[in-house]
């Protein structure tokens, strides 16, 4: 079972709505702890509202005291209280691995997580994380420093997350100007994977949740930090080739690719399918 910390997403795309959809496609049974409400759907977000952190809380210990959790997945947490509360559940089960998609901005460019958050988060939360999944403008963000003249590589914002106590670190990147999306795993050590794959058109609402949750479920499933990662990659990849148009704005990722026919192809992205990725090792 994987405990999932994040924000509810009425479109379904992102947020504890893609968490859950991404888990049960995968096998696992999801536990929830919610951490805000959020106004939003396919086009960009309106407003957020956190939960108190006293309410996060309870929803964690009731399940945790109740079943037995071997995965934590962070997506967005909302304010500074909450990511204290997280810290201090999470402190509690050190033995869990903990996947965190530090979640600082929609697709569309709302900010999600203020200074004061990210602030927390590098102070509580990422000395206890097993596997940081942000994006490369993410990853910027969270690692930047005062000394910095201009953007760093993401090879100097992974060291600087791990030495800031994150394990490892997948920096994925969509959002980078290159032909195909490279993402890359970063160990104590340096690279352990760089893995290439074709960069889809348009764009998706729900793709770091959908990323940072399979992750999560494959390392419940027993499987290593870098195989969870391979795996988790390919079925991502999967549901955005095989995204739908649900509304006005982004593409939705389809968790349940697997399970449909051939027949219905409206509103997809015309694109090549699974054998068109190259994988660099």
């Amino acid at each position: 079972m994987v405990l999932v910390f994040s924000a509810s997403d009425p479109s379904a795309g992102a947020g504890m709505q893609a968490d859950m959809l991404t888990l049960v496609s995968l096998g696992c049974h999801p536990l929830s702890a919610l951490t805000a409400l959020t106004v939003q759907d396919t086009v960009g977000v309106q407003s957020v509202h956190p939960v108190s952190a006293e309410l996060l809380e309870q929803q964690a210990r009731a399940v945790l005291e109740d079943m037995p959790v071997v995965a934590f997945k962070i997506g967005m947490l909302g304010s500074v209280e909450n990511v204290i509360a997280v810290a201090e559940i999470i402190s509690d089960y050190p033995d869990i691995p903990v996947i965190f998609d530090p979640v600082l901005a929609s697709g569309r460019g709302d900010e999600l997580s203020s200074e004061d958050v990210i602030s927390a988060m590098r102070k509580m939360l990422l000395p206890q994380t097993t596997l940081l999944t942000p994006n490369a403008p993410e990853a910027r963000r969270l690692a930047e420093s005062d000394e910095d003249e201009g953007e760093p590589s993401i090879d100097v914002c992974a060291e600087r997350l791990i030495e800031m106590g994150v394990q490892y670190v997948l920096i994925t990147g969509t959002h980078e100007n290159t032909p195909q999306v490279v993402n890359s795993l970063f160990g104590p050590d340096g690279v352990l994977r760089r893995d290439s794959w074709e960069r889809l058109p348009g764009s998706y609402h729900g793709s770091g949740c959908t990323l940072a949750s399979a992750i999560a479920g494959c390392m419940a499933g027993g499987a290593s930090v870098e195989d969870a990662v391979r795996d988790a990659q390919d079925y991502t990849w999967q549901t955005l080739a095989a995204g739908f148009r649900a509304g006005m704005g982004q593409f939705i990722p389809d968790r349940f690719f697997w399970a449909r026919g051939d027949d219905d192809e409206a509103d997809k992205p015309d694109t090549a399918k699974d054998d068109s990725k190259n994988n660099e090792q």
